[in-house]
């Protein structure tokens, strides 16, 4: 350096410095997503969604029938043109959270649980009560907090149970079964019985495959019959529900009246807009659409809907095969866990399998709420697995390298 020349400062590269990477453009990012997203779990829920609009059209006259008065009488549609705007808004939602990558997924969700339960804490003072249930805020629009906890829950706790990892002695099952205990109490409030069987059902799921002992498993299945048996007991609501399933119903039951509409078009239904055991259905378009979908469609495409349920779950399973990430793997199976336990307890209500719980079949009822939730959930799932095609990975088992509570390696 001569004596005339400035000293050299450090700034934006030039010249044989350090070059500056620019940011990818939007287009080049949705490039990106599309090569790294599982886009047979995508064509698949769109197979859903899609047969879920043929399914509220054809239920739609019996809802709008049932809930019309002398004053107004609804369109026999209203209730379809209202589900194809819920279903924009959920694909933009779908959408959206699919793009985001895995640690902001994450924390969104962890963020996103946190605002639900606080949410949860206000509906039994400021909540909108409908048929007997404080369920449902209202700032604006109405929305369901239990419907968006269900994501945000089962990532959440795949994170918890992930700290395993880091260290083994830290007391994830007394911190995932307190936060589980506090769902339970803020949903039973409400009351909610059947959302809390599901709460819990995905939480044991991933208590069981984080590799818990042999023996705190046995406690949590007590625990669990413990609960079952408390909402028997002092539940005045899941009493009535358990005893009218173990006694059988009545002809004036909606779990009958379910079942009959099932089956009363056959295998191959009575044809489209033609059933007529739909119009004695309550919430024929949200609860018991499965039945109506039987008696309209047959009982081939009930079975066909069945495997594609078994398809989802199924084809998440096989891409987290080759995963090597904990979280990745607790996270994608609690939500996977949440969208086919949904769906198969629907499905077995109208079956007259399950008692009465009063939730909607998943990517196929009507909803508000319950349709935007259910497709950020489908968007965690996509924005969770999404995986670089040209990187190969190796099976993690992390059993060989994870140490019991209380083992040391």
């Amino acid at each position: 350096m001569t004596s005339g020349s400035p000293p050299f400062i450090p700034g934006p590269a030039s010249g044989s410095g350090r070059r500056h990477i620019p940011r990818p453009s939007r287009k080049a990012e949705l490039r990106i997503w599309w090569r790294e997203i599982d886009r047979v779990l995508l064509a698949l829920v769109l197979i859903v969604m899609a047969m879920g609009t043929l399914a509220v059209a054809v239920a739609s006259p019996a809802s709008a029938d049932r809930l019309s008065n002398a004053s107004e009488r609804l369109p026999e549609l209203y209730f379809l043109w209202l589900h194809l705007r819920w279903q924009v808004l959920g694909l933009i939602v779908l959408v959206g959270v699919s793009t985001l990558p895995k640690e902001v997924a994450r924390r969104s969700a962890i963020l996103l649980a946190m605002a639900m339960v606080l949410a949860l804490l206000l509906v039994p003072f400021i909540g909108q009560e409908v048929n007997g249930a404080r369920r449902w805020l209202r700032f604006g629009i109405a929305f369901q907090p239990s419907e968006f906890l269900k994501p945000a829950f089962a990532v959440a706790l795949a994170w918890i149970l992930s700290w395993r990892l880091r260290d083994p002695n830290l007391p994830v099952l007394a911190i995932s079964a307190a936060a589980m205990a506090l769902v339970a109490g803020l949903l039973m409030l409400q009351p909610d019985f059947g959302s809390t069987v599901l709460f819990f059902g995905v939480w044991f799921v991933l208590v069981v495959l984080a590799d818990l002992p042999v023996q705190r498993l046995a406690w949590l299945a007590g625990c669990g019959l413990a609960a079952l048996a408390s909402a028997y007991l002092f539940y005045e609501n899941a009493r009535h529900r358990i005893d009218a399933f173990l006694g059988g119903g009545t002809a004036f039951d909606q779990v009958d009246l379910a079942s009959r509409t099932l089956l009363g078009g056959g295998w191959t239904g009575t044809g489209m807009f033609l059933g007529t055991r739909k119009m004695s259905l309550p919430e024929a378009h949200t609860d018991y659409i499965f039945s109506v979908i039987g008696e309209e469609f047959g009982l081939l495409s009930c079975g066909l809907i069945v495997m594609l349920y078994l398809a989802i779950i199924a084809r998440v399973l096989v891409r987290l095969v080759e995963e090597d990430d904990l979280f990745t793997i607790l996270a994608a199976t609690g939500l996977t866990a949440q969208i086919g336990g949904q769906a198969f307890i629907n499905i077995l209500v109208n079956l007259q399998l399950f008692p009465s719980k009063g939730m909607t079949l998943p990517l196929i009822s009507y909803g508000g709420s319950s349709t935007v939730a259910i497709c950020m959930t489908v968007g965690y799932l996509l924005a969770i697995t999404r995986r670089n095609p040209y990187l190969a990975r190796e099976s993690f088992d992390w059993r060989g390298v994870l140490p019991r509570r209380g083992e040391r390696r």
